[in-house]
């Protein structure tokens, strides 16, 4: 699969635009995610999100956070507090952020 769509020049562009698409896309969710805990009262600074690039984010939470976030509220992120970037939207970012 690889191999047949790097080989063809119009199916490599449109995957470079589609990876070009999602990264824009969880950029934006990163911000989105900084202001809505600024939003739910959250006074920690979070910037480091935004800063942050790529598919996941180190949250800063310890694992006790991380466990009650999974626990209670369904929310899965590993124990040490990357959470999944790509997994956050307009429906779930509200209820994460608060959450939070």
């Amino acid at each position: 699969i690889v191999k047949t769509v790097l080989s063809d020049p119009a199916l490599k562009e449109e995957y470079y635009q589609e990876c070009a698409g999602m990264a824009i896309r969880i950029q934006k969710m990163r911000k989105k995610l900084v202001d809505a805990l600024k939003e739910a009262g959250s006074k920690h600074d979070w910037s480091h999100i935004v800063q942050q690039i790529g598919m996941f984010a180190f949250t800063g939470m310890n694992q006790e956070m991380c466990k009650t976030l999974t626990e209670k509220y369904y929310i899965f992120l590993t124990t040490n507090g990357r959470i999944s970037m790509a997994g956050l939207n307009d429906s779930n970012l509200k209820y994460v952020a608060d959450a939070i």
